[in-house]
């Protein structure tokens, strides 16, 4: 695990694979951190790739910024760690929240992006009920913690029947959520309710898209992966079967298969 001062914080990543290695950048959701994306870490890393997860500010081992964070400052300081690895151009991948940080770090910097993998997530901004919401959630974890909230949530974070199928994989999950400070979940909870419309800047991506959702995701349900390939024209869809919210936890060994697939054959071979 490495540490850098970015902004106004530490943020802790991990550095897998090859310095000369493709860089992959790959961005956790909420509430999670960068542990949830072992399985492609090793994946990527032993096929050549350079696999850079860090924690974002909030969450995980990095600092926590009180009050409000925007996707705009999660991008920013996704950016700055990119400067301090010398990477000026990566594939950004995320999940959830992460595919919406994904999102907004190609609106502010699309120089630095190869290509983009968006992983159970959506595009359009926030609605009034949906900022309601969040606001109200934040105010929750912040009166009650973690606990509560992730027990509620962890059969929709997993597909249901996966939960009871899978319990190494919901202890995981479980354990991360409960983990994460409430004053970073309820931070970037404000932050994301306040997230613009992307629905513009991925109908003007003009580089290869991998967008992913578990065939049985109740969040970001399969028709909100089919409007993001709908917007963006270089766009593979790839559902991922018996997953839910995070496939790549759930089933990793399909997820991974496709995002070599994508990385092999539309990314490494361009420039």
């Amino acid at each position: 695990m490495n540490a850098i001062a970015v902004r106004g914080a530490t943020i802790h990543y991990d550095d897998f694979g090859p310095s000369a290695g493709l860089p992959v950048l790959l961005i956790h959701g909420h509430p999670f951190n960068r542990t949830l994306w072992a399985p492609q870490a090793e994946a990527l890393s032993e096929a050549g790739y350079r696999v850079v997860t860090p924690d974002l500010r909030g969450y995980g081992d990095s600092s926590v910024t009180r009050g409000k964070v925007l996707l705009s400052d999660f991008a920013d300081d996704l950016a700055a760690l990119l400067d301090h690895l010398g990477v000026e151009r990566a594939v950004v991948g995320g999940v959830s929240m992460g595919g919406q940080i994904a999102m907004e770090f190609q609106r502010l910097h699309p120089q630095r992006v190869r290509a983009l993998v968006l992983s159970d997530t959506s595009a359009p901004a926030e609605t009034d009920e949906g900022k309601a919401f969040r606001n109200r959630l934040a105010d929750r974890l912040l009166a009650e913690g973690m606990g509560g909230y992730a027990s509620e949530v962890i059969d929709k974070m997993l597909a249901a029947y996966n939960v009871t199928a899978m319990p190494e994989v919901a202890d995981r999950v479980l354990g991360m959520m409960r983990a994460t400070d409430p004053h970073g979940a309820a931070a970037a909870l404000r932050g994301r309710a306040e997230r613009p419309d992307y629905r513009d800047t991925l109908a003007a991506v003009r580089k290869p898209v991998l967008v992913v959702v578990g065939a049985d995701d109740v969040y970001t349900p399969v028709a909100d992966a089919e409007a993001i390939r709908g917007l963006v024209p270089d766009a593979t869809l790839a559902v991922i079967e018996k997953a839910g919210h995070l496939p790549g936890a759930e089933q990793p060994g399909s997820f991974n298969a496709a995002l070599l697939d994508f990385l092999t054959a539309r990314v490494a071979t361009r420039d």
